[in-house]
Order: structure tokens, then C-alpha cells, then sequence
């Protein structure tokens, strides 16, 4: 589904915090939290992994609701993703994004 597209490309489908959320699995919550915490060196808990979707109204984690770089310029831009502004290819802010994930860049010229 298109709108489960990140506002930079990443598919929120396949986010641990959306398929804990979706599934109402604590396991994967607290893998989640775990893992984030330790990546981040941020007190992330279980009950912080809480996303339906960066995109779509409903429940998101702190960092894509309020922290997301990404996130703000695509909304304050009203754009449906990055793949929509005419800025994309010289970002900073989604660049190392796409660096890092070739499928982030295919979806977003999908």
C-alpha cells in the first residue's frame, strides 16, 4: 500500500514498531525496544514502540511523530514523500537514508 511508504522512502510494512503495534506483539515490542535503545544510546522502552505509520493517522513512536527531521520538512513542504520534492536528489536530510537503503530510493520514485 502506498501510504505505508515512509516520508523517506522506508516501508513502514516492514518497521518492527508497526508490526509490533499491528500484531499487538509485546515480544517484538520489547526486541524492538532493546535494540533501539542500544543503537540510539536513548532510553527507548517497550511501551515507546507504538506505530501504525509515519504517513497515516494513529499511534506513532516519538522519534517519527516529533523528532523525524525527514518527517518535518516533508510535512511543512506538503509533499506525500520526499520522492515528491523537487529538492530530493541534493537533501542532506533523506540522503543518507538512501545511502544506506537502495529500496528507500525505489520506492520513492515508484
Amino acid at each position: 500500500m502506498r501510504n505505508m511508504i515512509a516520508y523517506c522512502g522506508l516501508d513502514c510494512g516492514k518497521c518492527d514498531a508497526y508490526l509490533a503495534t499491528i500484531n499487538d506483539d509485546q515480544a517484538l515490542r520489547e526486541k524492538t525496544a532493546k535494540l533501539w535503545a542500544e543503537l540510539n544510546n536513548a532510553p527507548i522502552l517497550p511501551e515507546h514502540i507504538n506505530c501504525e505509520g509515519c504517513r497515516v493517522d494513529g499511534a506513532k513512536t516519538v522519534f517519527c511523530d516529533s523528532l523525524c527531521g525527514i518527517r518535518q520538512c516533508a510535512l511543512k513542504k506538503d509533499v506525500e514523500t520526499c520522492g515528491d520534492c523537487p529538492d530530493m536528489e541534493s537533501c542532506q536530510t533523506v540522503g543518507e537514508i538512501i545511502l544506506n537503503n537502495p529500496d528507500a530510493l525505489k520506492n520513492l520514485r515508484g
